[in-house]
């Protein structure tokens, strides 16, 4: 069907024991392979045990340049440590290192720490990606969101840092992604719902994005149907291709080429409606509520603790105001 690269993602990824065979496999395929990791659980040994079964890539995540920060959010008190290890450990072992940072409004005012640390390891690649408001970050957004001053301020460092490390000579890529909350066009959902990407849950079930689980769709399931079958013909990959699902004013609009409406899991989030438009688009009679969480992200609240996914994990790490 011409798929070129198969990623191993989360989640965790190295919860499977079988990684390995499955990475054997998908060389075996001939397809180009990438780990996404928090590298917690990782070893020097299950590294070259990677590379010998064919592993192209490897991607490390943080949660912060703060040792105490990352640790908390990671759930581990020795988190960070092995983080900094593991990622050493990949580029010791020939991959390039290619590291990931979550930023929000608790660390991005700590963007040139983040860089600096990133320089320090001798990272290839650095991913500095503002959170993206879905399932558990859209349940903390009030105490996520930066303002809008933070975010420019952290670009402008970020740029700063680009043009200083190439007149050093050093050829680490800064990639600074900005949460879409600050735009008034949205994105091309996933470049295009059932244009490029598929991915695999565990139970076999076949999603045409990550979040998309979250909609009132049934997907199918690879147990069941072969990968030409659910891509071509299943109502789940079809959904939303072409333009005759869209409403107004999406339907007539002169851009819906070049944004098909925006992200269907954020129209639902946000509105209840799967079909609607995203409301981050300044076209959206829901656009209101992009507006508001702006006007929230300035605003000072009172202490509130983040919410996590994991009871014992529901403690505070940092308050506003």
């Amino acid at each position: 069907m011409g798929a070129a690269q198969l990623g191993f993602s989360g989640g965790e990824p190295l919860v499977r024991q079988d990684l390995e065979q499955l990475i054997a496999e998908a060389r075996k395929l001939g397809y180009y392979t990438n780990l996404i990791t928090s590298g917690i659980g990782l070893s020097a040994e299950r590294i070259a045990a990677f590379r010998e079964a064919g592993l192209d890539h490897i991607q490390v995540s943080f949660q912060a340049s703060d040792e105490e920060v990352n640790n908390m959010l990671a759930g581990s008190k020795k988190a960070f440590q092995q983080k900094l290890k593991i990622a050493r450990e990949v580029k010791a072992q020939g991959y390039p290192m290619v590291l990931n940072f979550v930023t929000h409004k608790h660390n991005i005012d700590q963007i040139d720490r983040i860089i600096e640390l990133c320089v320090e390891l001798g990272a290839d690649y650095v991913e500095l990606a503002t959170c993206q408001y879905y399932g558990w970050a859209y349940e903390n957004r009030e105490q996520l969101l930066p303002t809008r001053a933070q975010l420019e301020r952290a670009e402008r460092i970020t740029n700063e840092y680009r043009e200083t490390l190439k007149a050093e000579g050093n050829p680490i890529r800064l990639i600074f992604v900005t949460p879409d909350y600050y735009e008034e066009r949205p994105k091309k959902c996933m470049n295009g719902w059932g244009e490029i990407f598929l991915t695999v849950t565990p139970d076999g079930t076949a999603l045409p994005c990550h979040s998309a689980r979250m909609l009132p769709i049934e997907f199918p399931n690879v147990k069941q149907q072969s990968i030409e079958a659910i891509w071509n013909a299943s109502n789940g990959f079809n959904h939303f291709r072409g333009d005759e699902w869209m409403q107004e004013p999406c339907r007539s609009c002169d851009e819906k080429e070049k944004d098909h409406g925006g992200c269907r899991c954020q129209a639902y989030l946000m509105t209840g409606d799967m079909n609607a438009a995203d409301p981050v688009c300044a076209k959206s009679p829901d656009h209101h509520l992009i507006e508001a969480a702006r006007a929230s992200a300035e605003a000072e609240h009172p202490a509130t603790a983040i919410t996590y996914r994991n009871e014992r994990n529901s403690r505070v790490f940092a308050r506003s105001g």
